[in-house]
């Protein structure tokens, strides 16, 4: 978007869709009168204002319960001066019109704010000219609020409703102020899909009924590139209610988002084909994952990250530096690979009919799916019709649309609509992982106690060798996630990076890349504070230096923040200090913690925003760790839904704490090991704080991302605190572990 204008995009998408108002404007001219009263007003593809005043608004992206359908309407209506009351929000189908439509990286704010106000405002300025028009008074003195174009001088005004037709008649303006300030930004919005979640009639992936739709499953090879010698479907086919018994698309490198192959069964209901499933023998051949294990890989990583890597970023001789210290401190850290497990597993609807796909699916990229599905079917994407329902949690799984390419193949094999399942198992154990990481990291300090040098080794997969798959090293931008961006303020620097084998399909989870370089920087940090005698908020200071802003070329590295330059958004060390010390206020890390607890602190800047955490550890009954009260701050730029931020951080604190003490997927022979939240816990509501606090601190800035920051900063802040409670450093997650 960075080379095209607001305003291109704007009468762009008028132009390929048919809405643009030119068109409209000739089609009102030869219609009659009581039709052209009739013809809604639709300067672009997410405002669409009836006549009867109704305003229709689109959500372009996935709603996952980080409240995107009800933030980004919000930001159109609030620019427009629109009544939200009046206001009903659709969900875009999988549509380049829309733009990106990806959810993922926390972007929707960040990047779509100010397209959407300019949305906004150009069609106010539209009803205010036709306001103006109708009245018979200059545009200039009218006011655009409360679903109303009012003439203050006259005390007059006209419901939008009524010159929803005249504005459709208007040329799109060139250029059009936007308000000096959104009416409640910053507070907590409605939650638009809230009401429907609670009384059950909101529809997510499997909702979706059809005539003639039949359920399928599959069972799927243990390991990545493993495939189907031999199957008897014998026994399946006489379970009652089972259809078919099919055989998928043998699964070939690179894993992109294809299928991984295996045999599936197709029955009346959900029951019959999971019996049908149980009862279908198959045998496999391995791939050439088959015979790895996790402890193999470790150990070999392991003594990767105590050799010279490939350097990725060098300021000063670090080396030199190392070998004159006064004292070196070295720590290794280690995060093992993670699952997303979303409350809802994969599920979606797809009818496949000779000339068309119709899809029904909880995705976070429907543009995506709509290519993958034409490609999985032979038909062309035009053909292909997305249509996203609400998601039940995604943290990233559902960007990559498997198994909606699986219920495509099925549907056109059996000729009717079908409704792909997968249950608990399929999801952990045929998932794309959060990489993996262990990372060495060693300070130097001088006689005077002064940090000279800092080396950090990383040795982890790269997600890009889902794609291209000899890439066995971390990228830009995933070295771009608290590690390349890290603000230091040391003389002497070395980052380098290891080769690391992937067994499975990585891919983007939660905070991504964030997670693994924040647990190593913190608790190394921490780590450093001990040694020196001082707080651990103190010693972050010091790391990171003096405020400043931290470009590129101060950096000696080019760096990226998951969608956003550093150059367009560099980093800002003051509101990192800001952040970092209203936390600590808020919690009182400084005095005592609770009874039978110590307090632990962490923090990261991530995804364009800042910040921190505080929690309280003890002990449950069986002397395992628990966090008694968190404190979790997050500056993002201007907060546009108050209610929202506030979710998210709560999350966030949860999600952390279910890497903390128990995230861990393994392999062996290839295969993953868990299969169920008994091998793969997630945190309970025995884990949560008895009270988590959320200290918001706007600097003002650009909207910066929000349902990612949160995660990072929670682990290793819990790691911290058990220290402080124990003195048991522990450097490898999980803490607790199945």
């Amino acid at each position: 978007m960075s080379t095209l204008t607001r305003r291109g995009f704007l009468v762009g998408l008028g132009a390929g869709t048919g809405l643009v108002l030119g068109a409209q404007r000739a089609d009102a001219r030869s219609l009659e009168p009581a039709a052209v009263a009739a013809i809604p007003f639709e300067p672009n593809a997410w405002v669409r204002l009836e006549p009867t005043g109704e305003l229709v608004l689109t959500c372009s992206r996935s709603e996952m319960g980080q409240g995107v359908r009800a933030t980004l309407p919000w930001i159109v209506a609030a620019e427009m001066g629109a009544d939200f009351d009046r206001v009903t929000v659709v969900q875009a189908p999988g549509d380049e019109r829309f733009g990106n439509q990806n959810t993922d990286g926390s972007t929707s704010i960040r990047e779509f704010w100010p397209l959407l106000r300019e949305l906004g405002a150009t069609a106010r300025w539209m009803l205010a000219e036709a306001g103006a028009a109708k009245l018979g008074v200059p545009v200039e003195g009218l006011v655009v609020e409360d679903h109303h174009v009012s003439d203050p001088a006259s005390q007059r005004s006209i419901p939008f409703g009524e010159l929803a037709s005249a504005a459709a008649a208007l040329e799109v303006p060139h250029h059009v102020e936007l308000r000096p300030e959104l009416a409640h930004a910053g507070k907590a919005l409605p939650f638009t899909d809230a009401r429907a979640i609670v009384d059950g009639s909101a529809v997510f992936g499997a909702d979706t009924l059809l005539d003639d739709l039949v359920v399928a499953v599959v069972a799927r090879p243990p390991d990545l590139g493993g495939h189907v010698v031999s199957f008897d479907d014998t026994a399946a086919r006489a379970v009652p209610g089972v259809l078919d018994v099919i055989e998928l698309p043998r699964w070939r490198a690179p894993a992109m988002f294809k299928e991984v192959g295996g045999v599936a069964v197709v029955a009346t209901n959900t029951w019959a084909a999971m019996k049908g499933r149980a009862a279908l023998p198959i045998t496999f051949a391995k791939g050439k994952q088959g015979g790895s294990t996790t402890e193999g890989d470790e150990v070999a990583m392991r003594a990767l990250v105590d050799t010279r890597g490939r350097r990725k970023r060098k300021v000063g001789n670090v080396e030199r530096a190392l070998d004159r210290a006064e004292r070196v401190h070295t720590a290794v850290y280690e995060v093992p690979h993670l699952v997303h497990a979303p409350m809802e597993p994969p599920a979606c609807v797809v009818s496949f009919t000779d000339d068309h796909c119709e899809v029904w699916a909880p995705v976070q990229a429907p543009q995506r799916t709509r290519k993958q599905v034409a490609a999985a079917v032979g038909l062309s994407h035009k053909k292909v019709t997305v249509n996203v329902t609400l998601l039940g949690g995604g943290f990233g799984r559902k960007s990559k649309p498997d198994f909606v390419r699986e219920a495509a193949i099925l549907s056109k094999a059996v000729g009717r609509p079908v409704r792909m399942q997968w249950d608990r198992a399929d999801d952990i154990r045929h998932s794309y992982y959060h990489a993996c990481s262990i990372q060495r990291m060693d300070a130097g300090f001088d006689e005077e106690a002064s940090l000279v040098a800092w080396r950090h080794r990383v040795c982890s997969p790269s997600i890009f060798s889902t794609f291209v798959p000899f890439i066995q090293r971390p990228q830009g931008m995933e070295l771009g996630m608290g590690l390349m961006d890290f603000a230091l303020d040391v003389p002497n620097i070395a980052f380098e990076t290891h080769p690391a084998p992937s067994r499975v399909r990585i891919g983007w989870m939660r905070s991504v890349y964030n997670i693994n370089h924040a647990f190593a920087n913190q608790c190394f940090v921490d780590e450093l504070a001990r040694g020196e005698g001082i707080s651990t908020p103190a010693m972050l200071k010091r790391v990171l230096g003096p405020p400043r802003i931290l470009t590129e070329r101060e950096a000696h590295a080019n760096i990226m923040n998951y969608g956003s330059s550093h150059q367009e958004h560099p980093v800002d060390v003051g509101r990192w200090y800001a952040i970092v010390d209203a936390v600590v206020e808020a919690s009182g890390y400084e005095g005592e913690a609770p009874d039978g607890c110590a307090f632990g602190f962490a923090a990261h800047a991530s995804f364009n925003s800042y910040c921190a955490c505080v929690v309280a550890v003890g002990k449950d009954a069986q002397g395992r760790p628990r966090v008694e009260e968190a404190w979790i701050g997050i500056d993002c730029g201007q907060v546009m839904n108050e209610d929202r931020v506030r979710a998210q951080m709560e999350g966030a604190v949860i999600f952390g704490i279910s890497i903390a003490l128990y995230g861990r997927i393994s392999v062996d022979d290839g295969a993953v090991q868990q299969g169920n939240f008994d091998d793969y816990p997630v945190a309970r509501i025995t884990d949560a704080p008895r009270k988590t606090h959320v200290v918001l601190a706007s600097s003002g800035e650009a909207p910066g991302g929000v349902g990612e920051p949160g995660v990072p900063p929670v682990a290793p802040a819990i790691v911290n605190g058990w220290y402080a409670l124990t003195g048991e450093r522990v450097r490898k997650l999980p803490l607790v572990g199945s």
